[in-house]
């Protein structure tokens, strides 16, 4: 692997990491803390956040994905090199396993403390308001498609250079507050992959939407997206332009 390839993997692995947990962290920790909970409120400004931060801290490194959707969908865009769609996935599920175990080994730390769903993703019996799955697929398939949309178009041609990722992350605070009941919002499965290895079998038996459904939406909007947008110069979609060099 090039340095270069190594530097974007890495990018992606912390970032990935930290979206992981602070997102699922926020949910796990602070969502139900009594008299002081953040609800679904703050859970969602937490994922938000943590895209949004990454987004600027890394961005320019990687691009920002933090997410196999992103990038599967922005390589059906046509903007995301062939040779990084695999190292870019591996490095996203492991920091999201990662950020999860470390996210159960504080969230154990406290007596008597029950891990429940552990911020998993779900239909059915699984899902936070019991929505089937017909509902739970049509849910992540809209959302992850406007979440693709929304990194696109913010990063096309003729956008404002350089706040990309605020859009980014508050369209990720959006689909949280519309989804978390349905679904506890995944649009993105190395998100949904960490938390459900801990959480148990019949989390991890749910894991195939939580793939399916999501890549079917991102790779959908980078295939209106080659469509509506004009062509990229360059591969790569950049969250954050690199700082010009005098």
């Amino acid at each position: 692997m090039s340095d270069d390839l190594m530097r974007r993997a890495t990018a992606e692995f912390f970032g990935t990491f930290w979206l992981t947990f602070g997102g699922c962290g926020a949910a796990v920790l602070s969502a139900a803390f009594p008299g002081l909970g953040i609800g679904f409120l703050g859970v969602a400004f937490a994922f938000g956040f943590t895209v949004l931060t990454m987004a600027y801290a890394v961005g320019h490194i990687s691009g920002g994905h933090f997410n196999p959707a992103v990038t599967l969908g922005l390589w059906s865009a046509g903007r995301c090199a062939n040779h990084h769609v695999v190292p870019y996935i591996i490095a996203q599920v492991v920091g999201a396993i990662i950020a999860a175990g470390v996210l159960y080994a504080i969230a154990s730390g406290k007596p008597g403390w029950i891990p429940e769903g552990f911020a998993s993703n779900g239909y059915g019996d699984l899902s936070p308001g019991k929505y089937g799955l017909v509902a739970c697929v049509a849910t992540e398939v809209l959302a992850t498609f406007f979440f693709l949309f929304i990194i696109i178009g913010t990063t096309s041609k003729g956008a404002a250079v350089g706040f990309a990722g605020i859009p980014i992350g508050l369209t990720l605070v959006l689909i949280h507050l519309i989804s978390i009941p349905v679904t506890n919002t995944s649009v993105n499965p190395a998100r949904s992959t960490g938390p459900a290895l801990f959480a148990g079998e019949p989390y991890v038996m749910q894991l195939w939407l939580f793939w399916l459904a999501p890549i079917a939406g991102a790779i959908l909007a980078g295939i209106v997206a080659r469509w509506l947008y004009e062509p990229a110069d360059i591969v790569d979609t950049v969250i954050v332009e690199k700082r010009a060099v005098a």
